[in-house]
């Protein structure tokens, strides 16, 4: 007996219409240039979540170096001295609390860098 792929067929270009929705042009319109579209998202989306992860590092790595530099000291001898006298707050931590908390921040400084 034949089976006729119509149902399975529209169920799956509606799936694919709704993923597309806010695209240009014929990307959110038709089937072949929406189903390109979704890959190409799906691929750069997969990408960016591991690079997302870099450029958080980098931002903190930066807001650090601008906190310590006001300080007098400079981000590599900073990390260095928190290594030496074992202060385990990573830099996402330490970034935080030199925006929000510079008191605490200089104090850690500080401890750090004597």
């Amino acid at each position: 007996m034949r089976t006729k792929t119509g149902v399975a067929r529209h169920a799956r270009h509606k799936k694919l219409k709704k993923l597309n929705k806010g695209y240009r042009g014929m990307r959110s319109t038709t089937v072949k240039k929406g189903q390109e579209a979704m890959m190409k998202a799906g691929r750069n989306a997969y990408r960016d979540r591991r690079l997302k992860k870099r450029d958080f590092r980098s931002l903190w790595i930066v807001r650090l170096n601008a906190a310590v530099r006001a300080q007098g000291f400079t981000y590599s001898r900073f990390i260095n001295g928190m290594k030496k006298k074992n202060i385990g707050l990573d830099r996402k931590a330490l970034s935080e609390l030199a925006i929000h908390e510079p008191k605490v921040f200089e104090s850690i400084v500080k401890q750090a860098c004597s």
